[in-house]
């Protein structure tokens, strides 16, 4: 680069940072900069257009245009070229713009005799704020010095944006962070929550954008680079061996050493920027490549390089993560992601979760469910929008986020919340209760479980037992293979706690959306099919038996229920059993207490179980139900996927026929049968499923409150009549028929 494109783009920045400096309105700013910036790059326009909305841009400032298009023009995203470069994120440069394709001609603007344009992205870490334009009378494509020069305006106007500079009387903008916010995603847990937002990754405020003195800032960024790199080293030296984690900080050091990310941040650095904003315009751009690559190995690397940038813009700014003491008294938790071993060191001091990404299936969802936390997830920009502090509501029933709400919004959540808690003391009269229906069948309502901090619940909910108590998080959690009598002692602990009551223990089910730390992960194209829970165990046998030793140790002499996840076909089972009574006989010659009573059971989770033999029906001691991945088999339907999970109802015809024929096989051969999952505890979904003869039912705690209250007052004979009729009446969906049935029965359904 030559040292007087260097000199140019320092005194450019340097005004830029002046004019940032002074006491001025916001749109006085914005002028300022269309002015400074035409003048240094020598052209006769200059335009900063700004999103009003997600999909709107609007003209903010102008040298050159006609000054009465400011605040008029408006265009949509993906518009013209200017909406092309907000809508792609990518650079247009055109010697002639009104023959490039997209071209859109705005009369208001005055800008047809003008021929040349370039257009960078206004955005600061993937998070798109407008877009920048210089014009010339000349036909001419801007070289690649002069692009780099607007994209280095681009980023310093994204910051100063950031930083509210131009937020004031005439101001072009509304205060960032401060205007109420409703974010939709998705449903990861059920359940009600507001308090204070606390970032798991506060963001790094970058108030010192122009330097002048390009060597001290080299300098610096050399240091905290050094620092970094033996930080990763350090990381990498106490990673386990074997594990996953180590690949990933073998890329974290790979990225630290980089060559080329080293020389383009000393490039910024030599146009003006300091450190930390050259640092944070390379983490910009790598983001916004990040949205582009659609290879989920590629998003994978560009997402170590942005945890990378974070890591050094800490260290250059000081600005480290905060400590727990300044968590409010009622964090709801924000974040792009979170492992599950960082979720559990939150605990249940968590008002709720909101991810920008994550699943329903994912290891944060399972450990939110089993701390009855509410989850939503793929709540985009999220973490762009929140501040700590911040006042947040989220509904996990609905997987919407209302951010800063106003009056209105707040008071109406409010009262939805009051008639929850209000509704859950009325479930407490019933707590104690035998859970029998009008026309006397008893139903038992048991809960799943899969911490020691769930077991409390076993008592305060009323539930009957643990019907999935979920063994893999022990092992998600820790980032090397945990040992047998870890295992035993946790175990044990579960059973004391249950004080007696049955709890059901599901071996190791990991694989699909579940992966171990320190497994190396399967390359499979489609993994909710693939190598998963028992045909893992059943292929390293040495880690199901160590396993089940762990389990017959915690039971010392008690008695011990035992399933295996997501059995297909009737061998898969033997297979099992077989590997049980070698353990078994095994811990009896070493002298070990072996169960009072053993039950080894099955979770029917695949479609092809329903037809297993008679043999195995007769063989199983019980069968669970996975209703969540029964579901998606049944229906062809990814349960991880957004345009598809729900358009597949529980209470189709076909899947409650398909439930009725297996409640019959079992009746038939006095198989033991529950089902467990998200359905088990709607009230509605619980009601037909007890109606077409299920006696056993396993929910999270606080659904057993509404489904016990419902089965009590409802006479099953009548729904399971309502049901037939309708089905036999060539009825497609029965969610409408037992709704009117519960109304014409004086339920306020809705």
């Amino acid at each position: 680069m030559a040292d007087g494109l260097e000199s140019e783009s320092r005194k450019l920045l340097g005004r830029l940072r002046d004019t940032m400096a002074e006491q001025a309105a916001g749109q006085e700013r914005l002028d300022k900069i269309t002015h400074l910036t035409a003048d240094s790059m020598g052209t006769e326009v200059c335009s900063i257009y700004l999103f009003r909305d997600t999909e709107t841009l609007e003209l903010c400032a102008t040298q050159g245009l006609n000054p009465e298009a400011v605040h008029e023009t408006r265009m949509k995203l993906g518009e013209g070229l200017v909406g092309r470069v907000a809508r792609t994120g990518k650079t247009v440069n055109a010697a002639d713009a009104p023959s490039a394709p997209g071209f859109r001609y705005m009369p208001e603007t005055g800008e047809e005799i003008y021929s040349s344009f370039l257009g960078v992205p206004i955005q600061r870490l993937g998070e798109k704020l407008g877009v920048l334009v210089v014009q010339s009378k000349q036909a001419r494509e801007f070289s690649a010095d002069e692009v780099y020069a607007l994209e280095v305006v681009a980023m310093v106007l994204a910051e100063m944006t950031e930083l509210g500079a131009f937020v004031g009387e005439g101001a072009a903008l509304s205060a960032r962070h401060t205007q109420p916010v409703m974010l939709r995603g998705s449903t990861g847990q059920e359940g009600t929550a507001m308090g204070s937002v606390w970032l798991h990754e506060p963001r790094v405020v970058v108030t010192n954008l122009v330097a002048d003195d390009p060597e001290k800032e080299r300098e610096r960024l050399r240091k905290a680079v050094d620092d970094l790199r033996i930080s990763v080293d350090q990381m990498l030296a106490g990673a386990n061996s074997d594990g996953e984690e180590v690949q990933v900080l073998e890329a974290y050091r790979m990225f630290a050493n980089s060559k080329g990310w080293m020389r383009r941040m000393e490039e910024d650095i030599d146009r003006g920027l300091s450190a930390e904003a050259a640092v944070e315009k390379e983490q910009s751009q790598a983001r916004a490549r990040m949205s582009q690559v659609a290879d989920a190995y590629l998003r994978e690397r560009l997402h170590d390089l942005d945890d990378l940038s974070n890591r050094l813009l800490r260290i250059l700014t000081g600005q480290g993560r905060e400590t727990g003491s300044d968590m409010p008294g009622d964090p709801i938790l924000i974040a792009r992601n979170i492992g599950p071993g960082e979720l559990l060191e939150y605990g249940r001091s968590l008002k709720g979760i909101v991810l920008e990404e994550g699943s329903v299936g994912s290891h944060a969802a399972i450990v939110a469910r089993a701390l009855a936390i509410p989850l939503v997830i793929h709540a985009n920009r999220i973490t762009n929008e929140a501040l700590n502090g911040d006042h947040i509501m989220v509904d996990g029933d609905q997987g919407i986020v209302h951010l800063r709400p106003d009056d209105t919004v707040a008071t109406a959540f409010r009262d939805k919340m009051a008639m929850q808690a209000e509704a859950q003391e009325r479930y407490a009269s019933i707590r104690d209760t035998a859970c029998v229906t009008k026309d006397g069948q008893r139903i038992e309502l048991h809960m799943n479980a899969g911490l020691m901090a769930d077991l409390p619940s076993l008592e305060s909910s009323g539930a009957e037992g643990v019907g999935l108590f979920r063994t893999e998080l022990q092992f998600l959690v820790r980032n090397q293979m945990p040992r047998r009598t870890e295992l035993a002692n946790i175990y044990a602990r579960v059973l004391d706690a249950a004080k007696g009551k049955r709890v059901v223990f599901r071996t190791l089910d990991i694989g699909s959306d579940k992966v171990l730390p320190y497994m190396k992960p399967q390359d499979e194209p489609n993994p909710a099919l693939g190598w998963r829970a028992i045909r893992v165990g059943l292929d390293k046998p040495g880690v199901l038996r160590m396993q089940l030793q762990a389990l017959i140790r915690a039971a010392n002499g008690r008695p011990l229920s035992i399933m295996f996840p997501f059995v297909a076909e009737d061998s898969e089972f033997a297979d099992a059993r077989a590997e049980m009574d070698k353990v078994l006989a095994r811990e009896e010659r070493l002298g070990h207490p072996v169960p009072s009573r053993l039950e080894v059971g099955a979770m029917l989770e695949t479609p092809s179980l329903a037809f297993a033999s008679k043999r195995f029906f007769s063989e199983v001691e019980f069968l669970s139900i996975g209703g969540n991945d029964l579901k998606q088999f049944f229906y062809a339907a990814d349960r991880e996927n957004e345009r598809v999970r729900r358009r597949y109802d529980t209470l189709n015809a076909s899947f409650l026929n398909f439930l009725e024929g297996i409640v019959g096989r079992c009746t038939v051969s006095g198989t033991r049968l529950s089902f467990c999952g998200e359905d088990a505890g709607r009230p509605v979904e619980a009601l037909c499923l007890a109606a077409i003869g299920f006696r056993t039912l396993s929910m999270r705690p606080a659904s057993i409150g509404p489904v016990k209250s419902i089965l009590m007052k409802t006479d099953l004979g009548e729904v399971r009549k309502a049901l037939h009729a309708a089905r036999d009446l060539g009825e497609q969906n029965m969610r409408g028929v037992v709704m009117e049935h519960l109304r014409n029965n004086g339920w306020a359904v809705t």
